[in-house]
């Protein structure tokens, strides 16, 4: 705890003086929100606490001057004014419905909790993002460290698969099932993380590209490329296939929307592995059972799935939710204790299943219940009710048609951080197909921080063309 304290105390000093470089040490050490402690009793994580302190200098050095501004009803498309903010109306309205799930969840300190992790630390780290990082290239700053940080967990990550040291789940520290974690509690929170920032990084690495005759940019692409494998090679080792297939998936995005000559060549790619896929008999099954769900996670997921609609639509939840940090509870009920995992290259799966007890034993799966519905929609749905779903499905769509829109003003400056968060958000999207992408104190706070980035960009776009409105009038 003295540790603690006395890093607090240091980065206090740190934000008095550096505040741009405060915020980067907040990307940077997302995944700070496992180090949790209480203050005055009241429990709290050392990201949070970084934000906050952070949040307190804004408040005290520019609130003031943001109240002025409102009391005097300045013009709102000023870049420092609270409603010159792009997603303000999105943000202020995911704010409210999710105070509104606290209130469905009787405003339990586990909600309470939730609410000020999930959406108030995170946009107020968007705010900060926007009033600090006003410099035209201040993105490469931000995703630089978020890269910074996939590198070090992807050293961690790969130590553990070489070592099998600090991989606390027996069953995954073991050779022959090993799956790695990096500093995180299990496999999948390490995809979650990296899967996004590694198309970050693949747009910063791009950026560098218009001037790769200097020695410098070589070098600089050459890191960001190191940084992009190692990420690659820690989902693979986690066996977080869900990370992998987003992040596949989105780099063709990537390179399909980067130019004309990487449309066509990957256009090209994608047939020519598809043709392969198609005739390789092995591996167009083992696709086949993925994409349908057939294998034994995806079944998993399916009857998570079942329960959760049954706990919508029976219990009439379909329109508010269940609350924040209240679907276990909810769904309780309609849980199964487990499934048969079924065999679909067995067509004597089922008559060995009902009278073949050894065989019906190694087939049974128990099933526990999570904390999420694992599937985006759901997730949204069952924590924010039908509203929160519908916010943030419009946040996302709001996302694609600003960035494409930036992207056909022929903003070169910008291409390359434009198409990484299309790209990003794509892999979120995919990814939580079948996974919790948002809730998650690093997640959440690295989805604004995505959302903040093209928030800027269109910023910039806006002061480009005053402008130049400006020179063609004079």
């Amino acid at each position: 705890m003295n540790l603690i304290i006395i890093s607090l105390i240091f980065y206090t000093f740190l934000t008095a003086f550096k505040p741009r470089l405060a915020i980067l040490a907040i990307i940077f050490a997302l995944p700070s929100y496992l180090i949790r402690f209480e203050i005055l009793g009241i429990p709290i994580t050392f990201l949070e606490a970084m934000i906050l302190i952070v949040f307190a200098f804004f408040v005290i050095q520019k609130g003031p001057k943001i109240l002025n501004n409102l009391k005097n009803k300045l013009n709102p498309k000023k870049t420092n004014n609270f409603y010159s903010y792009p997603f303000k109306y999105e943000m202020i309205a995911i704010l409210l419905i999710a105070y509104l799930a606290v209130f469905f969840s009787n405003f339990s300190l586990s909600a309470l909790g939730a609410f000020k992790a999930y959406f108030f630390e995170p946009i107020i780290l968007y705010i900060l993002i926007i009033n600090y990082f006003t410099i035209k290239n201040d993105w490469k700053k931000i995703v630089w460290s978020l890269s910074l940080s996939a590198l070090l967990i992807s050293i961690v990550a790969i130590f553990q698969q070489i070592s099998g040291l600090y991989i606390f789940n027996e069953f995954w520290a073991q050779a022959e099932t090993r799956r790695v974690t990096s500093i995180f509690p299990y496999p999948n929170a390490l995809g979650l993380y990296l899967a996004p920032i590694s198309l970050l990084t693949l747009g910063l690495a791009t950026s560098y590209l218009k001037k790769i005759n200097k020695i410098k940019n070589i070098v600089v692409v050459f890191s960001l490329s190191i940084i992009i494998i190692l990420s690659i090679l820690a989902m693979y080792f986690a066996k977080s296939e869900g990370a992998l297939i987003a992040t596949i998936i989105s780099f063709f995005i990537f390179l399909i929307l980067y130019n004309k000559q990487t449309r066509i060549s990957t256009i090209s790619l994608v047939i020519i592995i598809s043709t392969f896929l198609t005739l390789n008999t092995q591996t167009h099954t083992y696709i086949k059972e993925k994409a349908l769900l057939r294998d034994k996670s995806g079944q998993i997921r399916i009857s998570q799935w079942q329960e959760t609609w049954q706990m919508l639509k029976n219990d009439n939840n379909w329109l508010i939710g269940v609350g924040l940090l209240n679907y276990q509870k909810a769904v309780a009920p309609y849980h199964k204790e487990g499934i048969f995992i079924k065999d679909h290259q067995d067509p004597d799966w089922l008559r060995k299943t009902l009278f073949n007890e050894e065989f019906r034993k190694s087939t049974w799966q128990p099933l526990e219940i999570y904390l999420y519905p694992h599937n985006i929609v759901l997730n949204f749905w069952v924590e924010l009710g039908l509203l929160g779903l519908f916010a943030f499905m419009f946040l996302f769509i709001k996302i694609y048609i600003k960035a494409i829109k930036l992207l056909k003003n022929n903003q070169k400056d910008f291409k390359s951080i434009l198409v990484a968060i299309i790209s990003s958000i794509s892999a979120i999207i995919i990814h939580g197909l079948v996974d919790v992408p948002y809730f998650k104190n690093d997640l959440s706070a690295l989805f604004w921080i995505i959302i903040s980035l093209l928030a800027l960009t269109s910023i910039h776009n806006k002061i480009h063309d005053q402008r130049t409105n400006h020179k063609n009038n004079s």
